[in-house]
């Protein structure tokens, strides 16, 4: 392995659909020789958002990290660290699957609930399998600055960022979600 997409963005193209990553923006977490791990960022999952209202007494946003195991609850958390048992995205953002800590912080206001993004499940890909999928434009790379991680992105964010790219990407953006109604 020649490169890692460690910290960049996933933007699937328009081939992809039917499933959990049709118009999907995963940023990648880690990416080793041995594989990669990623999280959707703009796919809400209802179901667990009614399950985090027995935590709070408000309403919270759980998002489909992926398709791989749902049971799985991770945090990313922009700024102030509260727990030791981290994986560091970058200066500003950190990834935790440390659920007790997390939510306690919240309820203390150690941490604010608008600096918490919430995963279940995650997207994971075996040695090489990614750059296969990179080669064959399953997805496009990219790198995004400024994009605050912990934002409730929902299906616009796929459609801003393809246009933002322009050229092609800007048709892609345009296109139906069913492309064959194209």
């Amino acid at each position: 392995m020649n490169y890692s997409y460690k910290g960049k963005i996933l933007i699937s193209t328009p081939d992809i659909s039917g499933d959990i990553f049709s118009r999907s923006v995963v940023l990648i977490i880690d990416h080793t020789e041995d594989g990669a791990f990623g999280l959707i960022l703009n796919k809400k999952n209802s179901k667990m958002s009614n399950r985090f209202k027995n935590f709070f007494d408000f309403d919270i946003e759980v998002y489909d990290g992926g398709p791989v195991e749902n049971d799985k609850v991770f945090f990313i958390i922009k700024g102030k660290k509260v727990t030791e048992n981290f994986t560091a995205i970058n200066d500003e953002y950190y990834l935790t699957e440390d659920i007790e800590l997390i939510i306690n912080a919240v309820l203390q206001n150690e941490i604010s609930i608008q600096d918490v993004k919430i995963f279940s499940g995650y997207s994971g890909w075996s040695a090489s399998q990614l750059e296969n999928e990179v080669l064959q434009k399953v997805w496009t790379v990219v790198d995004v600055y400024n994009l605050d991680y912990t934002l409730p992105n929902d299906h616009t964010l796929w459609k801003s960022i393809m246009q933002n790219l322009g050229g092609e990407f800007l048709l892609w953006a345009n296109a139906p979600e069913d492309i064959s109604l194209n």
